[in-house]
Parts: structure tokens; C-alpha cells; sequence
């Protein structure tokens, strides 16, 4: 008898023998092969289930038993502005419902720096980059939702920064859910190749407009950093609050290269993030952190590995989770260090406020070490605000609530400070007071 899971993966079926026939005739045949092998690998798979390990905490059985299907790209122009940066005014591209929107997007960006949609470069001079990162990567195998991103993959982003070239505007990739429909989904894939000396700074975000109903973001980003090069990445995931997002970003760094990524979740009632960093040359260098600002009814989990392939790199990792209502956070962190891996120096951390009793977080940091010769750290707290510190504030002549909020604000300050592009930073502020319903001001 068929198990459960793979009677729920079969109500793909038909979704998948549409979009494929449609697909056939327009990509090339490995694209096409790999996508039956990503669908058969889906089905074998099944959904993730509690029983796993890496989703003990994260119950996917809402995704599981709806039968989400690929959603038209239509949205009015005027419903744009509020989801722009402003930093990125002239190297936007614009994706809805997963479909790429040229009409929306802007793109003026030094010569040689490649801003494509995915489904247009397959066809184009860069199909064998895309077949290079697509099909060789067998990033499909890893699990469900990788599996159904490369089945249904239509849109998303290809960027090529060339060797030495300096990007100087932040780059944005701004995916919207417009209202299309009860269980749309859409599958972007982006694949970031910054060649050797290069630099750019990448700005991914999603959001929900106004209107759309129950959804599913299932997104995969590919990012190769060339020796000596320089990439800067900003997740923003601020999904509407019947959607859910599951998202997977690796990064493969070369030789003293740095890859920077800030990973901010603030929507969506379920979301999770897989993060892998390899580190497979000497001097690599990566500062994996961010921020999760979760209220009632919502789960964010956040799983991430980053993997110590070779001597003398450097890791960092900071995440921080401020929970009100009743809500729920996972962060699973692990630094592996193979033994060729010498002179590692690798720190992690994960501290998490509470500031209702129904809020509960999950956390697991993880070190794995097999050189000997390495500096390695990890640490994880989960508690209240400081008796101590709110004490000091009020005996200032502070009221309650302000003292409170301003104990809330520092402890996220940390990772909005980091934060380079003011838009960004100016969001991620405006959510943090929306959620404690106050302003900081006296």
C-alpha cells in the first residue's frame, strides 16, 4: 500500500505533466531531464515528516496536505512602491507569482555584470553557466523541497558579476505573491556566480500583497564566490500571514574570498531556512547572521551548516530570535570541521528573548571537529528581559512599556547595525515597533 507521504506527493502528478509539456518545447533537453529526475526524487522522497531529525520541531503537514500549484504572474504596477529599496532603483528585477515582470524591473549596472531572468538564459549564451550550477550540482537530491523547486522551477535570477568588476548599487531581487487564488506556489531559483577579485552586494526579498491568500514560496539560491571575491547578501522574508516559505541558500566559497549573509524573517505562518556555507579553499572567510522577529500563530526555523573543508578559514555566526504571543522558533546550527580543516576559527551564536510565556524556541547549536588544531566556539541563551536592566530604566523615570520596548530594541540592535543598506534597516525598525505596538520616543 502507498504510505501516506507519497499519496500526498502524487496530487503533484498532475501539475507536473502540465508544466512540463508546456516547458518542453522552449528549454533545452538536459533542463527537461532534470526536472523528471527532480519530480521522481520528490515523489520518492515524500514530505518531511517529525520522525526526521533536522525537522523534529517543524511539522510540515499544513504544505503536505494542500495541493499547491504554479500561479500566473499578474499584478497592477501601482501596488509596487511599497516593497522597493531605494538604494536598488536602478538594478532591480522583479518577479510575481514567480514570473519574471521586465516591465517592473530596472536594470543599469556596469558592463559585463549579467542581471537575467533564469528562464530567459537558458535559451540564451549562458545555458551551459546554468548547466554547469543546475544540473551539476545535485542540489535536487538533498530533499522535498529542493526536489520540487527544480521540478517546477520557471523563474528566477541568474547574476554573473565578472573578474574585478566592483558593483557599486546593491542589487535587489524582489519576489511578490499577488491575490491569484487559494494555494498558489511559486518555485524561484537564483544563482549568484561572483568571478575571482569581483564584488557585489545582493539584496533577496519576499512579500505578500495585499489580498493574497494561503500561498507556498519554495525558493533555492546557488552562490559561488571566486577567489578573492566579495559577496554581500540580505534575505528579507516578510511573507503575508497566510503564506508559507521554505527556502535553501549554499554558498561555495573560494580561495580568501568572503561571503557575507543577513537573513532577517519577519512573515509568513511557517517558514524555514537551510543555510550551507562550504568553505573549500584556504582563507575563506564567511559571517553567517540574522534575525527573526516571530508573533503569535507564526514558526520560523532556521537550519544551517557551515562546512570547514580547508585550513585557515574563518567562520562567524550570530542569530538572534525576539518572540512575543504564541509562537515558535527552531535554530539548528552546525560547524563541521573535517581534518584537513587546520587553524580553523569558527564562532557561533543563538541568543532568543521571550517576552510572552506561550512564546517557545527550540535551539541546538552544534560543533563537529576532527583537527586539532583549531579555535572554536558556540553558545546559546533563551530567556526574558533582565529584571536588573528594566529596574535601571524605570528608576530613570521611565514608564513600563518604554523601558521594555527599548530592552527589546537593543537586543536586536546588534544585527540591524550590521545591516549597510538604510531601506533595509529602516524596515526591519519599523517592524520591530510595529510588533512591540509602541514608539521609542519619551
Amino acid at each position: 500500500m502507498m504510505s501516506k507521504a507519497i499519496q500526498e506527493t502524487s496530487s503533484y502528478r498532475a501539475s507536473f505533466e502540465a508544466f512540463a509539456e508546456v516547458s518542453r518545447g522552449r528549454e533545452p533537453a538536459w533542463m527537461t531531464r532534470l526536472r523528471e529526475g527532480a519530480f521522481e526524487r520528490f515523489e520518492k522522497l515524500g514530505f518531511p515528516t517529525t520522525d526526521e531529525e533536522d525537522w523534529k520541531y517543524t511539522n510540515v503537514a499544513p504544505i503536505a496536505r494542500r495541493n499547491f500549484h504554479p500561479a500566473p504572474g499578474l499584478m497592477d504596477a501601482r501596488l509596487l512602491e511599497p516593497f522597493l529599496y531605494g538604494e536598488a532603483n536602478q538594478s532591480r528585477l522583479v518577479f510575481v507569482n514567480g514570473a519574471y515582470r521586465p516591465d517592473l524591473s530596472s536594470l543599469e549596472l556596469p558592463e559585463g555584470v549579467v542581471v537575467a531572468d533564469i528562464r530567459e538564459s537558458l535559451a540564451g549564451e549562458h545555458e551551459l553557466l546554468l548547466r554547469r550550477h543546475l544540473a551539476g550540482s545535485g542540489e535536487y537530491e538533498m530533499d522535498a523541497f529542493r526536489s520540487l523547486n527544480t521540478a517546477f522551477m520557471d523563474g528566477g535570477a541568474l547574476l554573473l558579476i565578472p573578474r574585478a568588476v566592483r558593483v557599486e548599487s546593491p542589487i535587489h531581487l524582489l519576489f511578490l505573491s499577488a491575490p491569484s487564488g487559494e494555494d498558489a506556489a511559486s518555485f524561484p531559483r537564483i544563482v549568484v556566480v561572483a568571478e575571482r577579485e569581483s564584488e557585489a552586494t545582493v539584496i533577496e526579498s519576499y512579500s505578500g500583497v495585499e489580498g493574497a491568500s494561503s500561498y507556498l514560496s519554495n525558493t533555492v539560491v546557488q552562490v559561488t564566490v571566486g577567489e578573492g571575491a566579495r559577496v554581500t547578501h540580505y534575505k528579507v522574508q516578510d511573507e503575508g500571514a497566510r503564506a508559507f516559505h521554505v527556502g535553501a541558500t549554499r554558498a561555495e566559497l573560494g580561495r580568501d574570498s568572503f561571503y557575507d549573509l543577513t537573513t532577517i524573517t519577519l512573515g509568513a505562518q511557517l517558514s524555514r531556512h537551510g543555510i550551507e556555507v562550504v568553505l573549500d579553499e584556504e582563507g575563506a572567510e564567511c559571517a553567517v547572521d540574522g534575525l527573526y522577529l516571530v508573533g503569535t500563530g507564526q514558526h520560523a526555523d532556521t537550519h544551517s551548516l557551515i562546512d570547514h573543508r580547508k585550513a585557515h578559514c574563518t567562520s562567524r555566526q550570530n542569530y538572534k530570535g525576539i518572540l512575543d504571543g504564541k509562537s515558535r522558533a527552531v535554530f539548528n546550527g552546525r560547524v563541521f570541521v573535517h581534518k584537513d580543516a587546520q587553524q580553523t576559527d569558527a564562532v557561533q551564536s543563538n541568543k532568543n528573548l521571550l517576552l510572552s510565556p506561550e512564546a517557545r524556541v527550540d535551539t541546538k547549536p552544534q560543533l563537529e571537529i576532527y583537527a586539532d588544531d583549531v579555535k572554536c566556539a558556540h553558545g546559546a541563551t533563551v530567556g526574558q528581559l533582565e529584571e536588573e536592566e528594566l529596574f535601571y530604566l524605570l528608576s530613570r523615570g521611565l514608564h513600563t512599556e518604554l523601558a521594555r520596548n527599548l530592552l527589546t530594541y537593543g537586543f536586536a540592535e546588534e544585527i540591524v547595525e550590521k545591516i549597510k543598506i538604510d531601506s533595509i534597516r529602516a524596515q526591519l525598525d519599523g517592524a520591530i515597533l510595529n510588533r512591540l505596538g509602541a514608539r521609542l520616543e519619551a
